[in-house]
């Protein structure tokens, strides 16, 4: 992860300008921090959680789900981006297609799913801010221990391991996912 210096103030159009070379940001107390690339692992979890969280979202009409390259403008400047999201339908009242910029505020459902580069001061910061910013659910996945962490407020209050099932209260209604589906391993 490399964070850049030069404190200014960032553009809506020169932040999403910087996605070009291909690199994920987010700016935090107006620097830039270049997310770079997670790896496959990481890739292949997000890929796993948008799959089967969507069978739910879209034919229920519930909002919008969102990718790590969709960064959310926070109260404080801050624009985060977590590695999934969910936004509810009554958030997105008037509007009849994404926007082209940034979400102001941030999601209902956050998702971190934890890479090697990630710091637990890092993780806590993000956490701490989607709270502040009226999140009501974080999902911090550990790929290497095999479990998540679940919050509705900036300590966890929920372990789920692989015999447990995640689901999406009432954030997501009808979402549920058996956590072993995360992590089981592949046999070809």
């Amino acid at each position: 992860m490399t964070v850049s210096t030069e404190q200014k103030h960032w553009t809506d159009e020169e932040f999403i300008a910087l996605s070009r070379d291909g690199d994920r940001y987010e700016l935090v107390n107006r620097e830039i921090i270049d997310r770079g690339n997670s790896g496959m692992e990481h890739g292949y979890i997000a890929c796993i959680l948008v799959a089967a969280v969507i069978t739910v979202v879209r034919p229920n009409k519930l909002g919008a789900i969102c990718d790590s390259s969709t960064a959310f403008t926070l109260k404080n400047g801050n624009k985060r981006a977590p590695d999934v999201s969910f936004v509810a339908k009554n958030r997105l009242q008037g509007l009849t297609r994404p926007p082209r910029g940034f979400f102001q505020g941030s999601p209902d459902l956050a998702i971190e799913i934890l890479s090697p580069s990630n710091t637990v001061k890092e993780i806590h910061s993000k956490i701490v801010e989607y709270f502040d910013n009226d999140t009501q659910l974080i999902w911090v996945i550990h790929p290497d221990e095999k479990f998540i962490l679940v919050y509705h407020k900036p300590e966890p209050d929920g372990f789920l391991r692989s015999g447990d099932r995640l689901n999406g209260e009432e954030i997501i209604p009808g979402f549920s996912l058996a956590v072993s589906e995360l992590f089981e391993a592949w046999y070809w």
